[in-house]
């Protein structure tokens, strides 16, 4: 069955971009402590990132390219990802949907999307754990069927275009 075509709004971005990034600022902005995020694709490339204690101006979204951080986080949370499925396929675990990594100066969470797509989320060292494993179930569950293989392809190539 032929997926819909994508609709291009204003900017040029889809309406599916800009809900995947609608869900990412409400994820910011409802979850205390945390400090970066990222969606990171199957093949480690940042989709979309988040520095909350910098505003509105950071969230990046296609065309903004890895900043800092944010692209630091990415290929942190690529690197995590690859290494759990690693152990989960030698332990004959499955498919891994959280890794959570606690250090004396912050956590960090990652947490499976779809067919390989990743989130990951740093955070205080003082963040309540449930908390943001909570809304990062609620956001995986909603950018599941957002984050299709066409939109990473827009991304993908708004990336591109933008270096």
């Amino acid at each position: 069955m032929a997926q819909a075509p994508i609709a291009h709004g204003a900017g040029g971005r889809s309406t599916q971009a800009r809900n995947l990034h609608w869900l990412l600022t409400n994820l910011v902005d409802e979850v205390p402590g945390i400090l970066s995020v990222a969606v990171v694709s199957s093949d480690g490339l940042l989709l979309l990132s988040s520095d909350p204690g910098q505003g509105e101006a950071a969230v990046h979204a296609e065309g903004g390219g890895p900043r800092g951080s944010s692209a630091d986080l990415a290929t942190i949370v690529s690197g995590l990802g690859s290494l759990t499925s690693g152990a989960a396929k030698l332990m004959s675990g499955g498919l891994v949907k959280q890794t959570m990594v606690t250090m004396d100066e912050g956590s960090l969470f990652v947490m499976s999307i779809s067919d390989g797509s990743l989130l990951g989320v740093h955070a205080t060292p003082d963040c309540d754990m449930s908390i943001i494993a909570y809304h990062m179930a609620l956001f995986v569950g909603r950018a599941g069927h957002v984050l299709t293989p066409e939109l990473r392809s827009e991304l993908r190539k708004s990336m591109e275009s933008a270096q």
